[in-house]
């Protein structure tokens, strides 16, 4: 068997981690792509775990790439959100929740507050199940501290992390009644979706008008939207998608994606709402 047959049956792997490790669709192809380059100058004969292995050179290449990128995430203009990952339908029922949940873009802002080195454990263990053994030698710490990392993590994310409650059929269901009474104007509608502490987040990164803090309150969130849908230009398309293992809306004018909007959706309303705007983080959304 050689290099390329050996790497294949985990760039699926490879790049769910990439992915919750960066945020960015684009930059996990790459950090993949780049892990495929180093892993061709191996001698394989010597590796006793291929999994393992790559693992460590996709965490290693995430964990440096994220240092490299701090200064840019500090400056960044606005809220930053991460880069949507469209699919094609629901995450089916046998999928493992915690996969689900760790694709929401909830969950990948909180990432945010972790360092690059705790992120990598946590993801590892908390996400993809690897053992204390295998994390500290991916990430070249004793097993000890990464079980402190790995703590200090879950402490920082456990009382903000999203609740997820709702069935996909719900979730569509709040979605689409979400597009109709915008399009209608109709703001008592729109406030009955809403829960009492409806945030809205909005990541233009500079490039386009975007609402640079969040917007909150049911009446502020319904006024923002109807608004917007009013002063649409004509040609402005919406449909509904699935997007981070969560319902939401793309807008297309002129063959262009130029929002996608996703929703936070627990005890029947609609808890908070991500508007990715920017059109670098737009450029994978598919026609």
């Amino acid at each position: 068997m050689n290099n390329i047959e050996q790497f294949n049956p985990y760039r699926p792997l490879l790049f769910s981690i990439a992915y919750r490790m960066l945020g960015s669709q684009m930059e996990a192809e790459d950090m993949v792509q780049e892990s495929f380059l180093r892993w061709q100058t191996v001698s394989t004969a010597e590796v006793q775990s291929v999994k393992a292995y790559l693992t460590s050179i996709i965490t290693r290449l995430c964990i440096d790439h994220l240092r490299s990128a701090r200064v840019q995430r500090e400056t960044y203009v606005g809220s930053w959100l991460p880069e949507p990952l469209i699919a094609d339908q629901p995450p089916g029922a046998d999928r493992p929740v915690v996969l689900a949940e760790s694709l929401s873009m909830a969950f990948l802002v909180l990432l945010e507050r972790l360092t690059p080195i705790e992120r990598a454990v946590f993801l590892l263990r908390e996400v993809f199940d690897y053992d204390y053994p295998e994390i500290a030698a991916i990430v070249d710490k004793s097993e000890a501290n990464c079980r402190q990392l790995v703590r200090r993590a879950r402490q920082h994310i456990s009382a903000h992390r999203p609740r997820f409650d709702a069935t996909p059929e719900q979730q569509q269901r709040l979605t689409m009644q979400f597009m109709e009474t915008c399009g209608r104007g109709d703001m008592s509608g729109l406030l009955n979706l809403l829960a009492d502490d409806i945030t809205v987040w909005s990541d233009g990164g500079g490039k386009v008008t975007a609402a640079r803090r969040p917007i909150v309150g049911p009446e502020r969130v319904a006024h923002f939207f109807i608004s917007i849908i009013a002063k649409a230009p004509p040609g402005l398309i919406t449909k509904a998608a699935w997007i981070n293992d969560q319902p939401g809306i793309i807008s297309y004018f002129n063959g262009q994606a130029v929002s996608v909007l996703i929703f936070d959706i627990a005890e029947e309303r609609i808890q908070t709402i991500y508007a990715v705007i920017n059109p670098d983080k737009l450029q994978k959304i598919p026609v």
